[in-house]
């Protein structure tokens, strides 16, 4: 669907679409539940079907459409965020390089592993991409609050004590499951539903 020229109006109608409903899923209790100090996120859904739909600079664009209504969560803006409120407090520009800038690579990788697997895989690249975008998610999530917060006081008092890759691999737990299994099935079906009405990116 996208050109070496950029989006033309297709694309940029979807884009719009796919932002406007990450931002209905910010505004509302559908996008983000708060357990704890983290919160479950759907919002790699409409990631992983730009990155599929609109390549890599979709997805990257959508992945910062995410990340910005993350930093906004941390900030107190339109929801809260108590993880994302402690570690603004921490360093405001540390966290905006963990939910923001991830969540751009997140986007941008999940449209190049579309790429590379659409060939080969077929209709499983759809849900692999979408299984991918939110197991990276998780994992940039958690790797760049380990690397940017790992020794503040918050983090190891969160941690208590255990090694920090094992706590965080235990800290996600089942939410993160949750997510990646949501993310396969509804990626994977909408990408189907995409790939036969001839909507999705061509080289």
């Amino acid at each position: 669907m996208q050109t070496k020229k950029g989006m033309g109006p297709r694309e940029l109608a979807l884009l719009g679409l796919l932002t406007g409903i990450l931002l209905v899923l910010y505004f509302t209790p559908l996008g983000y539940l708060n357990i704890g100090p983290l919160a479950m996120t759907m919002n790699m859904i409409p990631v992983a079907i730009g990155a599929i739909a609109l390549g890599p600079l979709g997805g990257a664009v959508l992945g910062g459409v995410f990340g910005l209504t993350s930093v906004l969560q941390a900030m107190g803006i339109g929801g809260a965020s108590l993880m994302g409120q402690m570690t603004f407090a921490i360093s405001p520009v540390l966290t905006i390089i963990q939910r923001f800038a991830a969540r751009v690579l997140v986007g941008l990788c999940a449209g190049y592993i579309y790429r590379l697997l659409k060939k080969p895989l077929g209709v499983v690249s759809y849900f692999v991409t979408g299984f991918s975008a939110a197991f990276l998610n998780t994992l940039f999530f958690m790797g760049a609050l380990i690397l940017l917060f790992g020794r503040t006081d918050y983090v190891r008092e969160l941690a208590g004590g255990r090694n920090l890759i094992l706590w965080a691999c235990g800290y996600v737990g089942v939410q993160a499951l949750f997510e990646m299994a949501l993310s396969t099935v509804i990626t994977g079906a909408v990408g189907t539903a995409l790939g036969r009405a001839r909507l999705l990116e061509r080289e």
